[in-house]
């Protein structure tokens, strides 16, 4: 196999090919221009330079045109990334995934550990099994959830999410796609292909290995990324007033107010419950609510939006009173897209003065008033008998029209940052049913994944669980760009001869070496190249070189090949190795160097466990 014959043709190209590769690289790390940026930019170069600089296939067509490097676009993995990415929003606008979280959390009840130890293993579990996309999708706005309860950043969880789904995918041949394309690559090459459990157990050394990390190394080192917007929400301290009316089949009929605190509200602080011309106050003993019971309560904006997403009609508008007012279709308010927002009472609004049921807010702006909150007071009594002054801030429920006319509105003053989605609940079942319709056409195997995952995005709007403009929104333009980009490189180092020149280089190298030590430095190179080219690229790749060095060093090919399967896996030390890497970044606010600072420590660590296993285990 020895030497670098057969790339003197296009040795220029090749390294016109390493050079871009690497430059492209620094800029994703430095961040000098944004990613969409980059990765277009990528692309252009390598459709420039080949135009002028063509490698001509037996047929005399360039093989690195434009519609060679321009095929990403239309790559079936880009599209079900981003179709998923759609359905993972429709999941999340919902609510459907609550439960979940709440189960976890019972499960781990206030020890954070347990909890995320709950989570991260039922996705390496799950994720032997089903295809890591969806399994992430499916635990990214859990973790979420769970970020936010356990009160985390979200960007010290969900990149350990993304790693203990690749570590399942290991441990069987369905885990990943990688697996299988080593599988088939093997059959083009003559030999064996792979049983379902041929890597199980050294799968299962390094998942565990990997495991402890992600638990316990991962989240130190990992910065809090949280989006300001979200601190704003989170640190603003700011506890409204709000009230319930119980009226019949609530669930808050003959639950008692212990200290204040109701079981099956969190984070809610009862003031008062008022039934009929009778006002009880704390301590509330064993007084029961009843049906027609007003209960006035104190809470956080994320406790009122949590309890709104169990029950839409929960709280009571300021105004409810709809003979008085007129109001037609006001249930129109309460479905469809649902926005939450703070106003402050302007100085010098009309609204000073006067109570919440006479200001006729709701008639005129169609919004309702949900809670009422008055720095340094502490306000005891109906919400709606509260007379208004300059600095209330009132938190509102409209549809997004009328929140965003709140901004002419001279009695009020939008506060930046605080206009948030609720979930639409009533489409919940609908969600849960497309989700899981895709999961089983997908695992069975009846249609692609792509299929499955474009069809269930289509259903998410056509149901009503996202609008267009939703739809949109969840498409991250990072993961539209970047894959293609990575597609197109991967594309011309296997043209340009750029893996076979790394790989034969590596055989030179290490010249007159014991077959354990090819094996492991084959290992970490493979898995270097799988951050540079994607996982799957390499897979395909390296499989064929793996053979021919086992050949040559005396060595089953088998334990070369289960090698590229666990060193491709590893394509976690950027964002463009991995899909699953690309599906936790918008979530985790990731930038493009924390993948690295993770990532590459867990790399080592899979290197150094699979390099003590697998001679003891091959007998090498």
């Amino acid at each position: 196999m020895g030497g670098l014959v057969g790339f003197s043709g296009n040795e220029l190209q090749m390294w016109v090919t390493f050079a871009l590769i690497l430059s492209v690289l620094a800029l994703y790390v430095s961040e000098k221009l944004p990613i969409e940026v980059t990765s277009i930019a990528a692309i252009c170069g390598l459709l420039v330079f080949f135009q002028f600089f063509p490698i001509a296939g037996a047929d005399g067509g360039n093989l690195l045109g434009a519609d060679k490097l321009l095929a990403g676009f239309a790559n079936p993995a880009l599209i079900t990334v981003l179709a998923l990415l759609v359905v993972g929003q429709g999941m999340v606008r919902t609510g459907v995934l609550e439960r979940g979280a709440r189960f976890v959390l019972g499960l781990g009840g206030d020890r954070a550990w347990v909890s995320i130890t709950v989570v991260m293993t039922v996705v390496l579990v799950v994720s032997a099994f089903l295809n890591n996309i969806p399994v992430v999708v499916i635990f990214i706005p859990i973790m979420q959830v769970l970020a936010d309860k356990l009160k985390r950043p979200s960007s010290k969880l969900m990149m350990g999410l993304s790693f203990a789904s690749v570590l399942g995918g290991m441990t069987t041949l369905i885990g990943s796609g990688t697996n299988l394309l080593v599988s088939s690559a093997l059959i083009q090459v003559g030999e064996r292909p792979f049983s379902f459990f041929d890597f199980t157990v050294p799968g299962l050394v390094l998942a565990g290995v990997g495991l402890l990390y992600v638990l316990i190394v991962c989240p130190m080192l990992l910065p809090d990324r949280t989006s300001l917007s979200h601190r704003i929400m989170e640190r603003s301290g700011k506890y409204f007033l709000a009230q319930i009316t119980v009226e019949e089949g609530s669930y808050l009929i003959g639950q008692v107010a212990v200290g204040g605190v109701l079981s099956v509200l969190h984070d809610v602080r009862v003031r008062m419950i008022l039934r009929g011309d009778r006002v009880v106050t704390p301590p509330y003993h064993d007084f029961e609510i009843e049906i027609g019971d007003v209960v006035v309560i104190a809470a956080s904006r994320k406790a009122l939006a949590e309890a709104m997403s169990t029950d839409p009609n929960l709280l009571d508008p300021a105004t409810r009173e709809k003979e008085a007012y007129r109001i037609e279709n006001d249930e129109s308010l309460r479905i469809g897209e649902r926005l939450l927002a703070e106003v402050m009472v302007a100085p010098a609004s009309r609204m000073i003065g006067q109570r919440l049921r006479a200001t006729g807010f709701q008639v005129r702006t169609r919004c309702f008033v949900l809670g009422v909150e008055r720095r340094a007071h502490m306000i005891r009594s109906r919400m709606t008998d509260i007379a208004l002054e300059a600095g209330d801030v009132l938190l509102v429920q409209g549809q997004a029209e009328d929140i965003r006319a709140l901004r002419g509105n001279p009695d009020v003053v939008i506060l930046a940052g605080t206009s948030e989605e609720l979930p639409v609940v009533h489409h919940a079942h609908r969600a849960g049913l497309i989700f899981f319709g895709i999961v089983v056409a997908a695992a069975t195997g009846i249609v692609p994944v792509v299929v499955a995952a474009l069809t269930g995005a289509m259903a998410m709007v056509a149901v009503g669980a996202l609008n267009i403009r939703q739809a949109a929104r969840a498409v991250d333009s990072n993961i539209l760009t970047m894959i293609p980009a990575a597609l197109a490189m991967g594309a011309a180092m296997q043209v340009t001869g750029g893996a076979d020149y790394l790989a034969h280089a590596l055989i030179k190298a290490l010249a007159g070496a014991g077959p354990v030590v090819v094996l492991s430095a084959f290992f970490l190179f493979t898995a270097i190249i799988a951050n540079i080219i994607s996982a799957k690229a390499c897979a395909v790749l390296f499989t064929p070189i793996a053979v021919g060095i086992a050949k040559e060093v005396g060595v089953d090919p088998m334990i070369f090949a289960v090698a590229v399967v666990f060193a491709a896996n590893c394509a976690i030390a950027t964002p463009i190795g991995y899909q699953t890497s690309l599906l936790v970044m918008g979530p985790g606010h990731y930038r493009f160097a924390d993948y690295f600072r993770a990532g590459a420590p867990l790399i080592i660590l899979l290197w150094l466990a699979f390099t003590i296993f697998a001679p003891i285990y091959y007998g090498l």
